[in-house]
């Protein structure tokens, strides 16, 4: 579903991500760690072509990221063909983003009837079902404000998956909530899961790396230190690196 080949990426001075490589199978859980800094969220937003890469080659189920090949050449696609290929990705930030004007059910209705010209029954009955997933079946009329974070993330993953996305993206999804909200975002991640949803997770939350997800990297200063089974890697790092920074972590 996902392939990295050789991504570079650089702000200015600052060499970010120095030579990824790495696959995601379909219905995969893929689990990104590593300190702050080390170009996790970064490599995420690369994905889908919300910062574009210096060099190498990004594939998402097959098709380059943000580019069409010709030949030896590259040619960055026009901004409404980006935009056609994200619609296949969803993506869950570490702040949920939600639009406070609308209610939980509005949010999730957006994009379908805005990006898809979808009707708005339609879209309607989508979110309904949607919030009713992810356990909100009662908040749909319900603003932003009024609700928890742990609530407002899950609002941010049902307008996710109302586009019904292929690949799902999650950048430090529980970061910015408290400690007893974030077990009622993690049993809906457990949920895509099960239902074979292909998913990357940056992730701090080790214990549900190593519960869900089917793969792990451990990033450091914008390279893969170590990859493998979470519970090897978890249990038994093979590198100094990796086994200092999970020291700290678990």
């Amino acid at each position: 579903m996902v392939k990295s080949e050789g991504v570079h990426k650089s702000f200015g001075a600052a060499h970010v991500l120095k030579g990824i490589d790495l696959e995601v199978a379909p219905r995969e859980v893929f689990c990104l760690v590593g300190p702050s800094g080390s170009g996790k969220s970064t490599f995420l937003r690369c994905i889908n072509h919300l910062e574009k890469i210096n060099a190498g080659r990004l594939y998402v189920d097959g098709d380059l990221v943000g580019y069409r090949q010709r030949g030896d050449k590259l040619y960055e696609l026009k901004d409404s063909e980006v935009a056609a290929k994200r619609r296949d990705i969803g993506m869950v930030f570490q702040r949920f983003n939600l639009f406070p004007h609308m209610t939980a059910l509005e949010n999730v209705m957006e994009a379908p009837m805005q990006v898809k010209r979808e009707a708005r029954a339609v879209a309607r009955a989508r979110a309904e079902r949607l919030l009713d997933r992810v356990g909100l079946g009662d908040k749909v009329g319900n603003y932003p404000a009024q609700l928890s974070g742990g609530q407002q993330q899950r609002v941010a993953i049902a307008r996710a998956l109302a586009m019904e996305p292929k690949l799902m993206l999650f950048d430090e999804p529980t970061s910015a909530l408290d400690p007893e909200l974030v077990g009622e975002v993690l049993d809906v991640m457990r949920g895509l899961a099960e239902e074979g949803m292909t998913m990357i997770v940056v992730t701090h939350e080790m214990g549900f790396a190593r519960e869900v997800g089917d793969s792990i990297v451990f990033m450091d200063d914008g390279v893969v230190v170590e990859s493998g089974h979470p519970r090897e890697v978890l249990t038994n790092p093979r590198h100094e690196r990796t086994k200092s920074f999970l020291s700290k972590v678990l």
